[in-house]
């Protein structure tokens, strides 16, 4: 049976292909691939990913991303406190706590059309893929129990 391309436009990419594609989030793939979240964010979801750029990288304190690249455990934790399951697109989000695939919850903040999650900014929001969206964040954020002087 033939397929018939749908007018909708369905995104087909999953999350971890869109981010490859979009080109600025080449630290945020070496580090799901490090933690090994690969087939967790290629598998059906859905899932909200609140994705560092990789200029957001480049704020860390020197040698903390290497650092962190090195400590499997603490990079899992960083990068899971990223994502949320479901599919909230930003007209879903509200003020108030978001669990996250962590285990712990980031603080989302809307004021007017901002969007802020804990401390970072979104810069641009529903990037949408087959499996979830991506919101694209201006900071890496931590979860509580991470720090990265000991990391560095």
């Amino acid at each position: 049976m033939d397929q018939v391309k749908s007018t909708n436009s369905q995104p087909t990419k999953n999350i971890v292909e869109t981010a490859v594609e979009a080109g600025s989030f080449t630290t945020l793939a070496a580090g799901l691939k490090a933690a090994g979240l690969l087939d967790t964010l290629t598998g059906t979801g859905p899932f909200t990913v609140f994705a560092p750029s990789d200029e957001a990288f480049k704020k860390l304190p020197p040698g903390a991303l290497e650092a962190l690249l090195k400590d499997k455990t603490k990079l899992k934790a960083v990068l899971t406190y990223h994502v949320a399951s479901g599919h909230l697109l930003a007209k879903d989000l509200k003020n108030g706590d978001v669990k996250t695939v962590e285990g712990t919850s980031v603080h989302v903040t809307l004021t007017g059309s901002k969007v802020q999650v804990n401390e970072s900014h979104v810069t641009r929001a529903d990037i949408l893929a087959s499996n979830g969206v991506i919101h694209v964040i201006d900071a890496v954020m931590l979860p509580k129990n991470v720090h990265l002087a000991d990391a560095a």
